[in-house]
């Protein structure tokens, strides 16, 4: 018995307008597996690296994209309890995400509160695992310190924002004028990113922050590693400013990664480090858990309403071209989130353990 899957493939280097919508058989789910329905799915930074060929380790073409989904599970493998059918839960994939269903290890599956929708609950795995790992795991940042945000507007600042400011942690937030009264609503103190940054930052944080979370990377990096206060950690986990360069996708991180090595070997009592979500994933065990562990404490504090989805759209799965194209336009505050066509499209032709 099988299923047809709806999937977004992204064929090559391409425009946005260059996503295939295709279909394929799916086979039953096999021990310790479940299928799921698929009703939720982000685009990411991750993804808009992956259409030019940028993400540092992304597969070859054609894949599928989809860092991250929400499903429903259909159907079970052996080995798998039966009462998971018909459960909502989360998975962080890193590609295959675009899909309308998928075939993955129960290991592998956090459950999500019932108050929690699809779509917002998207909004927080990889985003809510970056967040709180950047903030809790990597920089340490303890109540009553000050932290700054760059892209606090996007979907991973946003999630920094609130997690900070649900913990006591004080927040300088950059983004662009439009959305200064969306970063202040968070509870952070904007800060325009077109002006003098380190003045601004000064203006506000004399002695400098805890800790700045830069995903620009570029010559700025600089300015962030400056701003820190004596003790304080700088958190890279990204390479915006250079996403558009040509040449080989890798130098510019392997650049950045070795500006962070001089700076940690110089006596300047600063911390840098460059964030990588799948770093542990040699003790798949260890990783598995801190992820289940991490995500279900952003989850239960979005259930009890200290953290809010930012979903700057729903856009229909087959709409996906569309959904990256606005993802990539510079103008949303949050996530732009794929869902479900509709539920003939998501349908599974058999329910049930196999």
């Amino acid at each position: 018995m099988s299923v047809i899957t709806t999937e977004i493939v992204l064929p090559a280097r391409v425009a946005p307008d260059g996503l295939l919508v295709t279909q394929r058989e799916l086979s039953a789910p096999g021990p310790g597996q479940a299928l799921l329905t698929v009703e939720a799915s982000g685009v990411s930074f991750a993804e808009q690296q992956m259409r030019r060929g940028k993400y540092y380790d992304q597969p070859a073409f054609p894949f599928v994209p989809g860092y991250d989904l929400v499903g429903t599970v259909a159907a079970v493998g052996a080995e798998v309890d039966p009462a998971l059918i018909g459960r909502r839960v989360a998975a962080l994939t890193k590609i295959g995400g675009w899909t309308s269903h998928a075939l993955l290890d129960v290991a592998d599956l956090v459950p999500v509160p019932a108050p929690l929708d699809a779509a917002e609950a998207e909004t927080f795995v990889v985003n809510g695992i970056t967040a709180w790992q950047m903030l809790f795991r990597t920089a340490k940042v303890r109540p009553g310190q000050t932290v700054l945000v760059h892209g606090a507007n996007g979907g991973v600042g946003s999630t920094l924002v609130q997690l900070a400011r649900a913990n006591g942690i004080r927040v300088i937030g950059t983004a662009s004028a439009r959305h200064a009264d969306a970063v202040s609503a968070l509870g952070a103190s904007w800060i325009d990113y077109r002006g003098d940054v380190p003045q601004q930052v000064r203006a506000l944080a004399p002695e400098g922050v805890d800790a700045v979370f830069d995903h620009i990377g570029g010559p700025g990096i600089k300015d962030s590693f400056a701003l820190l206060a004596p003790h304080g950690t700088l958190v890279s986990y990204g390479t915006a400013a250079t996403k558009n360069e040509e040449g080989n996708s890798r130098l510019p991180v392997l650049k950045l990664l070795a500006r962070l090595m001089l700076w940690n070997a110089l006596p300047n009592r600063r911390n840098a480090h460059f964030f990588n979500l799948w770093a542990g994933k040699r003790n798949l065990a260890r990783f598995r858990d801190r992820i289940t562990e991490d995500l279900t404490a952003v989850f239960d504090l979005a259930a009890r309403g200290a953290l809010h989805a930012q979903i700057a759209a729903r856009v229909p799965l087959t709409e996906a071209a569309r959904a990256m194209q606005l993802a990539e336009s510079g103008t949303v505050v949050g996530k732009v989130v794929l869902v479900a066509d509709a539920p003939a499209v998501n349908q599974p032709l058999f329910q049930g353990e196999l």
